[in-house]
C-alpha cells in the first residue's frame, strides 16, 4: 500500500472547522500523481504518449471528522486494471495520527489521448509500468460494463 502524509492547513478546512470535502480531492490527487511519478509514470512520460488521467467517479464515504494542524495520511491501492491498462480503479483511505479511518474513497478512470479526445489503451511501454503497479489484495480485472457501476463500500472497510 502506498501511503503520503498531509498535515491540514487553514484553506483545508470548511465553515464547519474541519477537512473540506474538496481537500479529500485534492489530497487523493496530490496521492496519486506521487504514486504515479514513484513509479516511473511522469508527466514527462505521460506527455511524451500525449496521454491524461480522466475520471468517471469518486466515491468518498466519511466516518469521521479531521481538523486543522492534525496530521492524516492517505493511502493508495490499485484495485482494477483493464487488460489493456486503459482502464484503472484505485481506492484511497484517510487516516488520522491514531490510525483511525476516517474516509474511503473509489476512484475510477480511464486514460484520454490528448489529441483525439477518446480513452485509448496504453502504449507497450506505459502498460508494463501499469501492470508492475503493487496491486491491493482484491484486485480484479476491469471489463468496460465496470465502467458503468457505481461504487459502494467494500465489506473489508471499517467505520
Amino acid at each position: 500500500m502506498y501511503t503520503k502524509q498531509f498535515e491540514i492547513r487553514w484553506s483545508d478546512i470548511d465553515a464547519n472547522r474541519h477537512l473540506a470535502n474538496s481537500a479529500y480531492l485534492n489530497f487523493m490527487s496530490h496521492t496519486r500523481m506521487a504514486f504515479l511519478m514513484e513509479n516511473g509514470f511522469t508527466l514527462l512520460k505521460m506527455g511524451e504518449y500525449n496521454i491524461g488521467p480522466v475520471i468517471f467517479h469518486e466515491h468518498i464515504h466519511y466516518f469521521k471528522e479531521a481538523f486543522q494542524g492534525q496530521p492524516i495520511t492517505v493511502s493508495l491501492e490499485v484495485s482494477g486494471l483493464s487488460e489493456n491498462a486503459a482502464f484503472f480503479r484505485f481506492e484511497h483511505n484517510f487516516y488520522n495520527h491514531k490510525g483511525e479511518n476516517l474516509a474511503y474513497c473509489e476512484i475510477l478512470g480511464a486514460w484520454m489521448d490528448l489529441k483525439a479526445r477518446k480513452i485509448t489503451q496504453m502504449p507497450d511501454e506505459l502498460k508494463k509500468l501499469v501492470e508492475s503497479f503493487p496491486k491491493a489484495s482484491n484486485f480484479t480485472i476491469l471489463a468496460k460494463e465496470d465502467t458503468r457501476k457505481h461504487g459502494r463500500l467494500p465489506k473489508n472497510i471499517k467505520m
